[in-house]
């Protein structure tokens, strides 16, 4: 089965810069046009990320957070804090649902029992939940939630692109762990069937470790599925 390589995104323009110990795809999404950007998931090595962003001359204007686990969230605080000094104004951390806040408002310690550095706890500006609609670079983002793996994952869905950033939901043939505490399996399973499978089988999926795949394809051949 083959995979799409970075999809045809109606416009926009998007780079996977992979970033801590647990390889997770933090995401830079942006308009050639205006050069701004949005960020998800900046789980840690901000200066890769302030690096790559340089690089192409972008101007972020949010952050946006799947959810509250260390390796999507650790370098949130820190990247902002780094754009506001660079770019002036004010640089938002969206997401996830409030639910995961018991994550975000741990990731220091989180870190530190990993012996991990440069991870930090999280203050988001906004919390979302399932059905809001974000603006941003010129498209409406929807946001789903997607319980399981956490209890406050979101899905950002962007359906003009038929392109949604899943973060550790469903992945190429697996889906997200749910051996935590507050994990629920079933729940994860359910979600994935009620709010993923109906975006449609050509929506192309990128999860937040591994590569890149569609809908259908998991439809067809994901065994957690099945």
């Amino acid at each position: 089965m083959s995979l799409p390589s970075v999809p045809d995104l109606a416009g926009l323009e998007l780079a996977i810069v992979p970033v801590t110990a647990f390889g997770q795809n933090c995401s830079i999404l942006w308009d050639p046009a205006t050069r701004h950007a949005v960020v998800v998931d900046p789980g840690g090595d901000v200066p890769v990320l302030l690096h790559a962003l340089a690089a192409r001359d972008l101007t972020v204007e949010c952050i946006l957070l799947t959810h509250g686990h260390l390796d999507h969230a650790g370098g949130a605080d820190a990247l902002r804090a780094e754009l506001v000094r660079l770019q002036g104004g004010t640089v938002p951390i969206i997401g996830p649902d409030a639910r995961d806040a018991f994550l975000l408002s741990d990731i220091a310690a989180q870190a530190a029992r990993y012996g991990l550095t440069g991870m930090g706890d999280v203050t988001v500006d906004r919390y979302v939940t399932d059905g809001d609609v974000l603006p941003l670079l010129g498209r409406s983002l929807a946001v789903l939630h997607v319980p399981g793996h956490t209890p406050g994952h979101v899905v950002f869905h962007d359906p003009k692109a038929r392109f949604a950033f899943v973060g550790d939901t469903l992945f190429r043939g697996s889906v997200g762990r749910t051996d935590f505490p507050y994990g629920n399996g079933p729940q994860l399973l359910q979600a994935i069937t009620d709010r993923l499978l109906p975006l449609g089988d050509d929506v192309t999926i990128l999860p937040g470790h591994g590569d890149m795949t569609t809908i259908g394809a998991e439809r067809r051949s994901n065994p957690f599925l099945r």
